[in-house]
């Protein structure tokens, strides 16, 4: 019985623990620095074992820096509003009008219906429209809205062998029974079933902001009456994974695709504004080789571990091929024509440029409202806008908005406190290891610990402290960061490990088991591209042999 009260009350005893067992720190040492080390490690316990919501931990420092006497109040609550936030605005305007007006679908079922039926091509092309669009939506959305498309895809061509079987038993066996009779025949009510299945994908609805994320799908029993054959039920996981890891991939290659990279571009043009080469350009020119090999390679390893690697059907371009593949074109087909025609209406940073979008989303006609009068005659009154506030705030993530404050007042901290310094002297006996080493390291050091603690969470807590090893040990910070920055989208492993995850696991294809070895696979790829990108196109187009000037060095005294 007090076993069960224990793990009833788990968070709060986590909560109570941490801080009376952190609070030696301060009391004993009563020093700046352990006042803000005391602060950081509460934080990131708590960001870690989420024992309270991200976004309330994030509040934390703007509680406790002006109780240690850290900082004033007034200058950690405007760490919680900065240039990012106005970017981020911007971003989610771009993002709620394209799913509005479902632009999302159009991109996805034109680029598979240009890539053509064949498996190996289909999945490609789904992971190429995603990967696309999830530069500019979150991944999250990203993936909840792809997967009904790829659900229905995937039923149809489940459906439509079972259907060419049964012709062909019929053809031979001179039978009068339907093709839906014979496959009752052989797998039971499995028939019942697929209809159940498959008639939310037929009708998934097309509204603005309405798609769901995820399907009825019953649990899999294990009897193998879900699928045909073993060949279709590796078929669903290919495409789910595709979908999972492509809407993070594509993330990488833009400063809006994933808030760990505007959590960076924040944090450091913060830390160094003397820096002028980490913009919107430089970010796309920098990451966008290493996306598109990541997404190419891990193309191949999934297909490899789910479909085999045959070269001959893999690399069969051809858009008409079996009844199969003719149906699964068909669907798409249908699915695209059901948007109908398209539709027209009418000293800066990356942050103004976006927040002016946003703000023209809110003032460009979309369509006009109209109304009937008393005599019947329909008259325009008004106009809707491409979005409305409502729909905005539906969509704005403030929880992210709130974490990234939280981690700009962290760092604040770290420096006014002179913690981050210390930091750095600490670490300077790392220099004698070489670079390469220490970028492995701590690139490797990172995709572990965000398979278990959220990628915003991780970044934030790791720059303070990264950025102070590469000034400690006389490297450009660039050196480490870029390549730990990018390594913090790899949360492949578990269906925990990020969003996309979890609305691909919910379908029912996938077990932990698949995730895990598909996503090792998918991590060591990851990781050994950033590397191989950080010396091929990194080092020379950021200079980063070099200490640069903006960078301030550390002095070797001692803190107390």
């Amino acid at each position: 019985m007090k076993v069960s009260y224990v793990l009833v009350y788990r968070r709060l005893l986590l909560v109570v623990f941490t801080l009376l067992f952190l609070l030696p720190l301060p009391i004993i040492l009563g020093t700046k620095e352990a006042e803000c080390a005391y602060t950081l490690f509460v934080v990131a316990m708590f960001w870690l074992t989420e024992a309270l919501p991200l976004s309330v931990t994030a509040l934390l420092p703007g509680l406790m820096f002006p109780l240690f006497g850290i900082m004033p109040s007034k200058e950690v609550a405007s760490a919680y509003f900065k240039d990012f936030h106005l970017l981020l605005i911007g971003v989610i305007c771009l993002a709620t009008s394209i799913e509005k007006w479902n632009l999302h679908k159009r991109i996805a079922l034109r680029m598979v219906m240009t890539v053509g039926v064949n498996p190996a091509w289909l999945t490609l092309g789904f992971m190429s429209s995603t990967a696309f669009l999830s530069m500019w939506l979150s991944n999250t959305s990203t993936a909840a809205m792809v997967m009904p498309i790829v659900e229905a895809v995937a039923q149809q061509i489940i459906n439509a062998e079972a259907e060419v079987e049964a012709t062909q038993m019929t053809y031979f066996s001179g039978s009068t029974n339907l093709g839906l009779e014979t496959d009752e025949s052989v797998n039971g009510h499995e028939t019942n079933e697929r209809k159940e299945k498959t008639k939310p994908v037929a009708g998934y609805r097309n509204e603005a902001g309405k798609i769901s994320g995820k399907m009825e799908l019953e649990k899999n029993s294990g009897t193998g009456n879900k699928y045909r054959t073993k060949k279709d039920h590796m078929m669903c996981k290919l495409m789910c994974l595709c979908i999972a890891y492509s809407s993070t991939i594509g993330g990488l290659t833009t400063i809006t695709g994933t808030s760990t990279n505007l959590i960076f571009a924040e944090h450091f043009n913060m830390r160094y504004p003397d820096c002028h080469c980490i913009n919107f350009g430089s970010w796309f020119i920098m990451s966008f080789p290493a996306a598109i090999i990541i997404l190419l390679l891990s193309w191949i390893w999934l297909q490899w571990l789910f479909l085999g690697f045959n070269f001959k059907e893999m690399f069969q371009c051809d858009k008409t091929g079996t009844a199969k593949q003719k149906a699964c074109a068909e669907v798409i087909k249908q699915e695209y024509q059901k948007l109908g025609p398209i539709r027209y209406p009418g000293f800066a940073t990356d942050s103004t440029v976006a927040l002016l979008v946003g703000l023209l989303f809110f003032l460009i006609p979309a369509k006009r409202l109209t109304k009937t009068t008393p005599t019947g005659e329909t008259v325009a009154f008004d106009y809707s806008p491409l979005i409305t506030w409502k729909e905005f705030q539906s969509f704005m993530p403030w929880d992210i908005a709130i974490l990234v404050g939280g981690g700009f007042a962290l760092a604040d901290g770290c420096e006014e406190s002179g913690l981050s310094k210390w930091i750095g002297n600490k670490l300077s006996p790392l220099g004698s290891l070489p670079v390469w080493l220490i970028i492995l390291i701590s690139s490797l050091f990172v995709t572990s610990l965000t398979e278990v603690a959220s990628n915003p969470a991780t970044i934030t807590l790791l720059l303070p402290i990264l950025a102070p090893l590469a000034e400690a040990i006389h490297v450009n910070p660039l050196y480490i960061l870029l390549p730990s920055t990018l390594c913090t989208s790899f949360a492949f492993l578990l269906p925990v490990a990020n969003p996309p995850n979890a609305i691909v696991f919910s379908y029912g294809h996938l077990t932990v088991i698949d995730m895990v070895k598909a996503g090792l696979g998918v991590n060591v790829l990851g990781v050994a591209v950033v590397m191989l990108g950080l010396f091929v196109w990194m080092v020379p187009m950021f200079d980063l042999h070099t200490y640069p000037s903006w960078a301030p060095t550390i002095a070797n005294e001692t803190l107390p």
